[in-house]
């Protein structure tokens, strides 16, 4: 089952950018939110799941991470083309 990533951002993000580049080319769907616009993200983000610094991506409530990190999305990609 491929659920919808979601990635919490802000504008002029280099890290944010560079994760937008490898979702995309991993194939994987992702719906993009800015933490600067939304007052309750910027909340579920910091206090719910204790990130300071941005892309914070969350695949479920048990799978997220901050930062760019191409390993764990080559790690998602794999897991979702196992499933499919």
């Amino acid at each position: 089952m491929n659920e919808l990533v979601t990635v919490f951002s802000k504008p002029a993000c280099v890290q944010c950018t560079m994760t937008y580049i490898a979702l995309d080319k991993a194939g994987v769907t992702y719906t993009v939110v800015d933490v600067t616009e939304n007052t309750a993200a910027l909340e579920y983000v910091t206090e719910d799941l204790g990130y300071s610094a941005a892309p914070i991506v969350v695949v479920d409530e048990h799978n997220h991470w901050s930062g760019f990190r191409p390993d764990r999305i080559t790690a998602l990609a794999q897991s979702r083309a196992l499933d499919a």
